[in-house]
């Protein structure tokens, strides 16, 4: 059975101070999509979809999309204010993209199957993909998905907050809550905290299943991600430049109001990133480990 891998590369990467999407990394210069897309090849996808922001199509192509399209079909996908659903004025001064959903819809027109969601910025890991494939293959047409669950404390930075759909599931890891928790950070003393309404931190279980943004989905999401998408857009207050309708708040909102059962699988894989600057040596290290201990090849793809 096929499925699609999409990308999302068109955020702005404010934090890290660059395209950190097109930061060659690897021993060869390959960048974190290379690896993800060499583990989704790996795990039995067939096509990848990049979604881009403007004027970044023509370079990634040229770097990148045509060595990958020769090992899978590839395809491409323009996030920006022209294919915003509905009938939403975007303010003049605005130049913020309008989050994980919108980045998603922006490839609506190219998938007709399950398929999976991930960050460019991320390692997600082999066992990963492999998990969510095989979910995929089993995955209703309507009203069910998937998502891979991450523990907290392997998801940080050293170097700064992030941000991560934190997860409450049952006892047999169906989802009961997401709640997109923003500036997340490590203390010294130990503990993980939550920063953005209490300087002090609101301590967060350090193994508490996390989303990634690595979900598995069908095209049934799409049709109702657009609906309410219209409806956040419709309800931002006036000056507020920022607003972003992210996928962690659509899924949340989906469960509630579409009865939408979600599969949290939990994984062993390591993940990292770069959200900072200062990430980037160790993300370097750790990928070149991975090619010292045989996981992947000389030549990536």
């Amino acid at each position: 059975m096929s499925a699609t891998l999409m990308i999302m590369a068109a955020g702005m990467g404010s934090r890290y101070g660059g395209e950190k999407q097109i930061d060659g990394m690897g021993p060869n210069g390959e960048i974190l999509m290379e690896y993800s897309i060499y583990d989704a090849i790996e795990a039995g996808f067939t096509k990848v979809i990049f979604i881009l922001k403007a004027g970044m199509k023509d370079d990634f192509h040229k770097k990148f999309g045509e060595k990958i399209a020769r090992k899978i079909e590839v395809a491409y996908a323009i996030q920006s204010f022209q294919n915003l659903p509905g009938d939403y004025k975007v303010p003049a001064e605005r130049t913020k993209p309008f989050g994980t959903v919108h980045a998603v819809l922006s490839a609506k027109e190219l998938v007709n199957e399950p398929f999976a969601v991930i960050n460019a910025d991320d390692y997600y890991g082999k066992e990963s993909f492999h998990l969510i494939y095989q979910a995929l293959q089993n995955i209703a047409p309507e009203k069910e998905a998937c998502m891979a669950g991450y523990y907290l404390k392997n998801t940080i930075s050293n170097h700064g907050h992030v941000t991560r759909g934190v997860c409450i599931t049952d006892s047999s890891n169906i989802l009961q809550s997401i709640k997109e928790t923003y500036e997340i950070q490590p203390f010294p003393d130990g503990t993980i905290r939550d920063t953005y309404y209490n300087p002090q931190g609101d301590i967060l279980d350090p193994l508490s299943p996390v989303s990634m943004n690595f979900f598995g989905f069908t095209p049934w999401i799409l049709e109702k991600g657009e609906a309410l998408l219209i409806d956040f857009l419709n309800q931002i207050e006036e000056g507020n430049l920022k607003a972003e309708y992210v996928l962690p708040t659509m899924v949340d909102d989906l469960m509630k109001k579409e009865g939408l059962k979600v599969r949290v699988i939990p994984t062993n894989s390591t993940w990292f990133g770069v959200t900072y600057q200062e990430d980037r040596p160790v993300v370097v290290g750790k990928l070149q480990e991975l090619h010292n201990n045989g996981s992947y090849p000389a030549a990536l793809l």
